[in-house]
């Protein structure tokens, strides 16, 4: 449990927690210290740990974390020093994390960290990851119904049954954050990044969800669509990034076939018939549908030659972090 900085017998060198509550923020302060004694309350009984990823706040959060971590022992905090987003943060909230469950909570106090217990449970009787639901909701009409749209649209094209893909109140084997890589919109699609890693064991819980008590959202419609954008990235990686031809070529051919066709048309009509082309836009749709095909083609065997099944992805550097709380640094 995390206890008062006159007793660190939990916070020795080689110590390891149950939990690794993991919080991504940007610009909570006036939410975090609630927050962090109405996690303690909740999860009396474990030991844990909490771990703060400050992603570029502009208001005193960093203050606030850096005073209670003089007060509670358990407390890890990570600081960007510009915003990179809730992907970012979370990943290195799950590099720092030492637990053998991972919670991750939003700093809003929109999430309940009473549910964090349940969350666990769920997770000992042999879940992988155990995901949030929202099923009812406080916040305004227009974050809820382009949030359900997203939802349906994504467990149609994954295959995933969840309701709730965005809640940030989710919980899971540490075995699953450390096989998974999270960077651009990435968070919103762990339970697919985690079913692509081999762990197919992932439920959903109703969960209670609060208006917000502080602050304002960070939501914006432009999140949605880069998350469209991601799930796209994702979806096209994992099927063809070993084997890009398959992609490529495919369209290659089928726009050879249809240029042409085009081509061998016109090209009777000019013979055999005798009649003009100049004026006939189809001829140039033709030339163009083959230039394109080829171009199809090439760009297949290219990722063919230069991709050998890995992709890199940009981490934000190291030196734009300060770590406080953290032994091993």
């Amino acid at each position: 449990m995390a206890l008062k900085k006159e007793n660190k017998t939990d916070n020795q060198p080689g110590f390891l927690p149950e939990l690794s509550i993991v919080i991504p923020l940007f610009n909570e302060e006036q939410s975090l210290k609630e927050l962090t004694q109405l996690i303690t309350n909740a999860v009396e009984g474990f030991t844990f740990e909490i771990i703060f990823v400050d992603d570029g706040s502009e208001d005193s959060s960093w203050n606030v974390i850096t005073g209670l971590s003089d007060q509670y022992d358990g407390i890890k905090a990570i600081r960007f020093r510009r915003n990179h987003g809730k992907s970012d943060a979370l990943q290195a909230g799950f590099e720092a994390a030492t637990g053998s469950y991972i919670i991750t909570i939003d700093a809003d106090l929109q999430d309940d960290p009473c549910e964090i217990p349940q969350l666990v449970a769920i997770l000992k009787d042999g879940a992988d990851m155990v995901s949030g639901w929202k099923k009812v909701r406080h916040d305004p009409l227009t974050k809820t119904i382009p949030s359900r749209f997203f939802n349906a649209v994504t467990r149609l094209v994954t295959g995933i049954k969840l309701h709730d893909f965005n809640c940030g109140l989710k919980a899971y084997r540490k075995e699953v954050t450390d096989s998974i890589f999270l960077y651009g919109e990435m968070h919103r699609y762990v339970p697919l990044l985690a079913k692509w890693k081999g762990f197919g064991n992932i439920t959903e819980k109703v969960v209670k969800h609060h208006p917000r008590k502080y602050g304002k959202t960070k939501f914006g419609i432009s999140r949605f669509l880069n998350g469209f954008l991601d799930l796209l990235t994702l979806l096209f990686v994992n099927r063809y990034m070993r084997r890009p031809m398959h992609f490529f070529g495919l369209f290659g051919v089928l726009f050879l076939i249809a240029g042409s066709v085009i081509s061998s048309w016109l090209a009777y009509l000019k013979i055999f018939m005798g009649e003009p082309l100049a004026n006939r836009p189809l001829l140039f749709l033709g030339i163009l549908l083959i230039v394109v095909g080829v171009q199809f083609f090439s760009i297949g065997f290219l990722g063919e030659m230069i991709n050998k099944g890995q992709i890199e992805h940009q981490k934000p550097d190291i030196s734009e972090r300060i770590s406080i709380g953290d032994e091993q640094n």
